[in-house]
């Protein structure tokens, strides 16, 4: 099965995932990403040349998107865009919390925008940055697969 893109926020989870510190690179792949309320820890397995990904994410392994421990993994090893600046304005966001307060994903980009925005990040750069990593993501489709041994 083929990973279908992921919700725009969750290119914004990434950025603050890797701003945040959350991820914990293993080896060229394979990762742990830590939740951002630090109760979790996903299994993050990507090879790029073969078009394989893996994560125990929700959205990945039950809505069947390319989730956000994945899009950071890609971020750190360089295969999709970074924008450390707007990563920075997005650092210790309580992603699941609001996430699960608003229950729709535009309600928090709105309010994650609001928040960048006071730290000097306008919502047009925001919109540009996640337009380019979806563009990215639909020109490499990644299938689902569980990841070897």
């Amino acid at each position: 099965m083929y990973l279908s893109k992921p919700p725009r926020i969750k290119i914004l989870e990434a950025l603050g995932a890797v701003s945040d510190g959350r991820i914990h690179v293993i080896d060229e792949h394979r990762a742990r990403v830590v939740s951002s309320e630090g109760d979790k820890e996903y299994d993050v397995y990507v090879d790029w040349e073969q078009g394989i990904a893996y994560s125990n994410d929700n959205g990945t392994k039950f809505r069947g998107y390319v989730g956000y421990p994945i899009i950071a993994m890609l971020m750190l090893q360089g295969r999709l865009p970074f924008d450390k600046r707007l990563a920075d304005s997005l650092k210790g966001i309580p992603w699941k919390k609001l996430n699960e307060k608003y229950k729709k994903y535009w309600i928090v980009e709105k309010i994650v925008k609001n928040i960048a925005s006071k730290k000097g990040v306008k919502p047009e750069e925001i919109d540009a940055f996640i337009n380019m990593v979806m563009n990215k993501l639909a020109k490499r489709k990644l299938r689902l697969v569980e990841p070897p041994g």
